[in-house]
């Protein structure tokens, strides 16, 4: 180093000791200037640059002089006061671990010590629990510091602030609370990172179980976990208390029990989890081995060890652990155990040792209870689950056995794949106590299953007596008497001395041989085996069943054993007074053996035997059948539904999820299942008749009677797809029960099939002709036919089958009186439907049975219906009119009301159809015609059906009627009717119409609208809810609303008459007095009226004598060219309308003849027959006097005059036109509309003159016209053809010139229909001016390019003149493509103006033309176009 540099650095110094440091800076980079890599002058100018602020290049610079010597300390010790300022901790921490290393190298333990303070200092304010534990163990044996630290000397308690590392001295001489603050910082720092794992990967898309997710992140955390060691580093400290070594050792445990449970049951992990496991079972010996209180080693050590029954834990473990942990559930739930079984776990020594603890003896059911209360809280403990399905099994409750026993199963698998170790016996044990449970648990239904199980077990241990003696229970249930005795004798050769298993075996052996028939050797071995049991003591049970056995055994050798047998039976008794199979035996001892029969003893030992035990059958059989015969039906249910219960129900004693299973169990008693379905019918339970009848079946799958049932529950149900089915089978087991067929039949009458149904009753009834039953059924099947034929419009049918109605009805009445009621109600109701029909297709055939019906009516109660009908109702050929027919229905239902009384079932039926009936003569024959009669009709429809809600209240049905008679006059009554009619049916689709229409006639919009809403959404398809509402919308205002309303209404299927007329009445009216601003009339489009056309037809087949629809039909049939069709159903209105006014002579009816017959003549002047036009209009003339006034006249009269001048045109008559056209002219000066139609027609008759004054006389009356109208297109377009055929261009430019001065927008107002455009390109082409004519009709797409006609118009002009390249490129977006009204007439342009194109593409022109002809085939231009296409490409 030079002088300078080092005056320099000297001058530097000196001025950061006092404080100068700019001239430190200046001093220090002129050091620098000479020697760039002198360290101290870095190290000074840093300092004086952090000094003055300048904190950046204070930092490069030290930064620099750390690169020059790393392991000088002043560049380092600047650095951290510069990170430790600007709070770069990060920064900070890499300096000062620099620093640390700086410090050990030289050895320096105090300025390491303040540096590892610092360190930990650092870390416990801005880092991670993890970053803290690492600054922690730098303290610890091991550490890269610790032998430098190691040097300090030991801590001064007393005077801490001595030396600058007393935190340091203290931590290394008491490392176990430094030990201890890093496992609680591992420890919390796992928990959080697994939570917090788990809760990030659950929110992934298709993210595994809770379960899965957490075990995944606990395997990953817990790989690379430091707490093991940590926790053997506190174990081994030479520091640790026992407590504390304790806790510790009972972390670790834990901590690796997570991980094993953690580690998937695979291959890949098997070593690895074999090695955890291992590691675990040397932590459990040794706290077992040392009794520690640590429940969890203990529980590990008990549910490891792998036994088949609770005798293989070892008592003194088991003592060990009671002893300890004795408030533990499993505490609780083994002393109740021990107590419950008599095990004696202390010997007599401890017994009297009163050092320790003993629990006061329990009583069996007090241990019961304790085991019972233990349980929920040890659901992970496979010991519990064995100890409660042992203890479960013992008390013989089977179903809870079998729930614990899988149950603990599951908990055993669960428990396998965490340890990774197999446990073989205790999965048999389970399966043992399963397999007897289900032995047991409602013999055989359970048989099966337990059989699998079983013969499981017995391949791995051949020896087990609980499945030996199951599989012998199986055998006997099943009657294989031999293969069961092997069994039972097995079991008593392993267990010869055995008091319980073994003698159960050996009775058992003997039992098979009393059924097998050896009954000597048989009662030779239960007499020894009762024998044994009589010298024990607390087995009533078995000494009773022991006896009884003996008994049956005597009483099937029969004679004179069975009074022995009897005497055995006694016995079995006096030894268990509750052995029921012994009542049952007596039972049938005093029915079959004594003398003399004794009923009341055998009726009460049976009751007695099925009220100790409802799996006594043959006594519940007998029961039952004693109490058929006395026809104690409700007591015959009583006794087969509790065999139903002691045979297990439907659920065979297992619930829940086992529940749905039920279906394969086979009942033991189908006669129980028989009597409940029977039962279940007659109360209308079809549901549960059904599964009755099925269960039954199962047993016995070949007996008719329950297949006839079961198809009867069926069809009752509604099931009849089902019904056919199981009466089919019923069919095929007795092909020759007619009941089968006759049930078979009813159904097919339900599903709509009538014609098979009918064929079925007639062939029952050609063997059995009289029975009534078949008849009534076939009378109802023709009735319902008819309706249905009826509203399909299949009227001649339905009059057909409603005479086959009747005539099968009259048959029943002849046939007996006992159906007389309801063969009146049929015959009612089928000569109702007839009186709606419109004609009659066979009168002759309806005479003649309605004058049968008329003969058999008295006149019983004529009062009734006095000033309404006359009886008795005299039908004759001539006189047999809708009305008389209506008469006689009405007179059927008042004779069926003669027939009955008020107390009858039916009374309130008969009321109410006679209402009905009633309330439908007043609305056909309204007050207007006969005030009186409909008077008295409303009246006495009101009485009939108050008396039918006197006899039925709850009936909605009856409401609803009073409703609708009373809708308008008494809308308060009505209201209440239908609310009274809702409350008791709220669903009920028609009375939430009638209510909306209720509202609506009384103009209440948004109630109805309500009402309407409701009933759309109770059926969506009720037709008359739709038309309520669009007549709401046709209210409030809103046409487009109500258009789609009736639209959907009429689409529906349902016929709904009034909704078919409504529809077609506006959406006629509306597109028929559509009209331009001038007041010029336009044509309907014909799609449009074509679905009004289709509807009013079928509106007017169902009611041909309809005026209204026929004259409207009539229009519809004029505006859409069905012109003889339009004749033909005018003529009919006329006729019918003459008719009506000869017998009233009403002028209304008067109008609407004057109407129809100017339809009428308008019709046949549009056919070309004139004089029949001509008399058309003069019949309406004349019925138009002068002296009527009025708009209304003024137009018929106008329109007769029109009609009859063209009519007398067409004929030639020149001069009766012209008066008769002059004359309308004159009376319709106040209607410039009629006025104009008139002139133009006179003007048009006086150009056809020929002569040169009636020309003149012709175009002086256009002008005047377009004078007074100037809006009148059509004078202006007849007087520029006049003036284009005279060729005078003055005439023509003085009729057009007005309208052709407007703009495009005002003239189109004035000229809808662009008829002056047309006229201008026909003038132009009639003098050859083809240019002008092109340019007019380019004008006309220019102003109108979205306007199709204009275009078509100018294509074709280009077609014309052989352009087809024009007109194409004129066609371009004429109309979209499901615009069908505009592409009927472009089609068959473009097809043309493609063939005439050079690059024409025949497919392409064939398409187009095809699909014209497919939209209008009508239209011959659209024909041409394709023979033009086919000619020119295929020619």
């Amino acid at each position: 180093m030079s002088a300078f540099a080092k005056g320099k650095l000297k001058a530097a110094r000196d001025a950061l000791g006092k404080k100068n440091y700019q001239l430190a800076r200046e001093s220090a980079s002129q050091v620098l200037d000479y020697e760039p890599e002198n360290y101290n002058a870095h190290v000074f100018l840093a300092l004086a640059l952090f000094e003055l602020g300048d904190l950046d290049e204070s930092e490069q610079v030290y930064l620099k002089a750390t690169t020059i010597n790393a392991d000088q300390i002043l560049a380092w010790q600047g650095l951290s006061k510069y990170y430790e300022r600007t709070k770069k901790w990060d920064r900070y921490g890499e300096v000062l671990d620099q620093m640390m290393r700086i410090f050990v190298t030289s050895n320096d333990c105090v300025k390491c010590a303040e540096t590892v303070q610092k360190i930990v200092e650092l870390k416990r304010e801005n880092a991670s629990r993890t970053q803290i534990a690492d600054a922690l163990s730098l303290y610890l044996p091991g550490s890269k510091v610790y032998d430098v630290l190691s040097a300090l000397p030991a801590p001064d308690p007393t005077n801490p602030t001595a030396t600058t590392t007393f935190a340091a001295q203290v931590a290394l001489h008491n490392t176990l609370s430094i030990l201890e603050e890093i496992v609680t910082l591992h420890e919390k720092e796992e928990e959080e990172t697994i939570n917090r794992e788990v809760d990030k990967r659950r929110m992934r898309l298709g993210a595994a179980g809770p379960e899965q997710i957490r075990a995944e992140v606990a395997r990953e955390v817990l790989a690379v976990s430091r707490l093991p060691h940590l926790y053997n580093e506190v174990l081994n400290h030479p520091d640790t208390s026992d407590s504390l070594r304790r806790e510790t050792e009972s972390k670790l445990l834990r901590h690796k029990q997570r991980y094993l449970h953690a580690l998937p049951a695979s291959q890949e992990f098997a070593v690895q989890k074999a090695k955890i496991a291992s590691e675990i079972d040397e932590l459990v010996d040794g706290a077992v081995l040392l009794g520690l209180p640590d429940e969890l080693a203990w529980s590990i050590f008990i549910e490891g060890k792998d036994t088949d029954s609770i005798d293989g834990y070892d008592i003194s473990t088991l003592r060990r652990f009671m002893e300890i942990f004795p408030s533990a559930p499993l505490t609780k739930l083994l002393r109740g155990y021990f107590s419950y079984m008599r095990i004696t776990i202390f010997s007599e020594d401890e017994e009297s040792d009163d050092d320790i603890p003993h629990e006061p003896e329990q009583s069996q059911e007090d241990a019961l209870d304790s085991i019972i209360d233990a349980f929920p809280a040890l659901e992970s403990s496979i010991l519990a689950y064995q100890v409660v399905g042992t203890v479960y099994i013992r008390e013989c409750d089977y179903p809870s056995a079998i729930r614990v026993a899988e149950s603990g199963k599951e908990v055993l698998q669960r428990a396998e794949a965490a340890t990774g170790r197999n446990q073989p016996l205790k999965r048999k044990a389970f399966d043992v106590i399963l397999a007897t449970a289900l032995v047991h648990l409602f013999p055989p239904k359970h048989h099966t299953r337990a059989l699998g199980i079983i013969d499981g077990v017995l391949n791995g241990d051949p020896t087990d007596t609980q499945c030996l003696m199951g599989r012998g229970y199986i055998l006997e249930y099943s009657r294989k008497w031999p293969e069961a005795e092997a069994c039972f004798a097995k079991v008593a050769n392993l267990l010869p001395n055995d008091l319980t298993d073994g003698l159960r075996a050996r009775e058992e052996c003997a039992w098979c041989k009393i059924h097998a028939g050896d009954y000597e050797s048989g009662a030779v071995d239960m007499q020894a085996v009762l024998n044994d049991y009589e010298q024990l003591h607390d087995r009533d049970q078995d000494k009773a069943r022991c006896w009884w056995r003996l008994g049956k055994c005597f009483w099937d050798i029969g004679g004179e054993r069975r009074e022995e047998a009897y005497r055995h039976f006694i016995t079995s008794l006096k030894r268990s007074s509750s052995f029921a199979p012994a009542f049952t035996s007596l039972g049938i001892y005093y029915t079959e053996a004594a003398s003399p029969p004794d009923p009341t003893r055998a009726s009460k030992c049976f009751q007695k035997a099925f009220e100790l035990d409802a799996r006594e059958a043959d006594a519940a059989r007998k029961l039952a059948e004693g109490f058929a015969d006395e026809r104690e039906w409700d007591l015959v249910e009583v006794v087969a539904k509790r065999t139903i219960e002691g045979e297990g129900g439907l659920d065979a004693g297992i619930s829940q999820a086992e529940k749905v299973a039920a279906g394969r169990y086979q009942p033991t008693n189908a006669w129980a299942w028989k009597a409940v379905g029977v039962v279940e019918l007659n109360r209308r339970q079809y549901s549960a008749a059904i599964q009755a009848f099925q269960i039954a079946l199962r047993a016995e799958p070949d007996d008719q009677l329950s297949w006839l049932r079961l198809g009867e529950a069926y069809s009752r149900a509604g099931r009849h797809a089902a019904a056919i089915k199981a009466l089919a089978r019923a069919r095929e087991l007795n092909p020759g029960d007619w009941m089968c067929a006759y049930l078979t039949a009813e159904v097919h009458r339900q599903m709509g099939q009538y014609e098979e149904a009918i064929s079925a009753f007639r062939t029952i009834l050609e063997d059995r002709p009289r029975e009534l039953g078949v008849l009534m059924s076939l009378s109802h099947t023709h009735l319902e036919q008819g309706l249905d034929e009826l509203s399909l419009g299949f009227t001649a049918r339905a009059e057909s089958s409603f005479i086959s109605c009747i005539d099968t009805s009259l048959q029943v009445i002849d046939s007996s009186p006992g159906f007389r009621g309801i063969a009146w109600k049929s015959i009612a109701d089928a000569t109702f439907h007839l009186s709606a029909q419109a004609s009659f297709f066979d009168r002759d055939q309806i005479q003649a049975i309605l004058q049968n019906v008329a003969g058999l009516i008295t006149s019983d109660n004529a009062e009734r219906l006095s000033g309404i009908i006359s009886l008795p109702v005299e039908i004759t050929f001539s006189a047999m009119s809708r009305q008389k027919v209506l008469e006689l229905a009405i007179a059927a239902y008042n004779y069926r009301i003669s027939m009955s009384s008020n107390e009858t079932t039916d009374s309130g039926s008969s009321w109410f159809d006679l209402g009905a009936a009633l309330h439908y003569l007043a609305t056909i024959n309204p007050a207007s015609a006969n005030s009186d009669r409909h008077a008295k009709a409303t009246q006495q429809a009101i009485v009939c059906i108050k008396q039918a809600l006197r006899n039925e209240v709850d009936n909605d049905a009856y409401w609803n009627a009073l409703g609708n008679i009373n809708f308008t006059d008494h809308p308060k009554t009505a209201q209440h009717a239908y609310i009274k009619a809702l409350d008791i049916n709220s669903k009920d689709v028609t009375t939430w119409t009638n209510l909306g229409l209720l509202y609506l006639y009384h103009e209440d919009f948004a109630l109805a609208n309500e009402a309407f809403y409701k009933a759309q959404t109770l059926d969506p398809d009720y037709t008359v809810a739709w038309i309520g509402q669009g007549l709401v919308a046709t209210a409030n205002g809103h046409a487009a609303e109500a258009k789609a309303l009736f639209e959907h209404a009429v689409g529906l299927s349902a016929d709904v008459p009034e909704g078919d007329l409504e529809f077609a009445t506006r959406t006629f009216s509306k597109l028929a007095h559509a009209t331009s601003r001038s007041g010029r009339q336009t044509s309907p489009p014909f799609e449009t009226l074509l679905p009004v056309f289709f509807v009013l037809g079928r509106y007017c087949k169902g009611r041909p004598e309809d005026v209204t629809a026929l004259h409207l039909q009539s229009l519809v049939c004029e505006h859409i060219g069905h012109i003889d069709l339009g004749i033909q159903l005018i003529s009919k209105a006329l006729s019918i309308l003459e008719d009506a006014y000869e017998e009233s002579e009403d002028p209304i009816i008067e109008r609407q003849f004057v109407i129809a017959n100017c339809t009428g003549g308008r019709l046949r002047l549009t056919s070309g027959d004139y004089r029949g036009a001509i008399d058309a209009f003069d019949t309406a003339k004349s019925l138009l006097t002068d002296e009527q006034t009025g708009v209304e006249n003024q137009v018929l009269r106008a329109q007769c005059l029109l009609g009859g001048g063209l009519a007398n045109f067409k004929l030639g008559n020149f001069e009766d036109a012209l008066i008769l056209l002059e004359e309308a002219v004159e009376i319709s000066v106040d209607d410039l509309s009629v006025r104009g139609h008139a002139t133009v027609y006179l003007a048009q008759v006086l150009w056809s003159i020929g002569t040169d004054d009636a020309r003149e006389d012709a175009k002086t009356r256009l002008l005047q016209c377009i004078e007074e109208d100037p809006d009148n297109i059509t004078a202006i377009n007849v007087l520029a053809g006049m003036g284009i055929l005279t060729e005078d261009d003055g005439l023509v430019e003085a009729a057009l010139s007005e309208i052709l001065s407007l703009h495009y927008d005002k003239r189109f107002v004035s000229d809808p229909d662009r008829a002056v455009t047309h006229l201008l390109i026909q003038h132009q082409l009639g003098e050859g001016a083809f240019d002008k004519a092109i340019s007019i009709a380019q004008s006309a797409v220019f102003a109108e390019p979205s306007r199709p006609e204009a275009r078509r118009e100018a294509s074709t002009l280009a077609l014309q003149h052989g352009l087809p390249d024009a007109a194409l490129a004129v066609l371009v977006g004429a109309a979209a493509e499901d615009d069908q009204e505009h592409l009927r007439g472009s089609l068959s342009v473009q097809a043309i103006a493609n063939a005439l194109n050079p690059n024409g593409d025949f497919d392409t022109v064939r398409s187009l033309a095809q699909k014209a002809v497919m939209l209008s085939p009508w239209d011959e231009q659209n024909w041409q176009a394709l023979g033009y296409a086919r000619a020119r490409f295929e020619g």
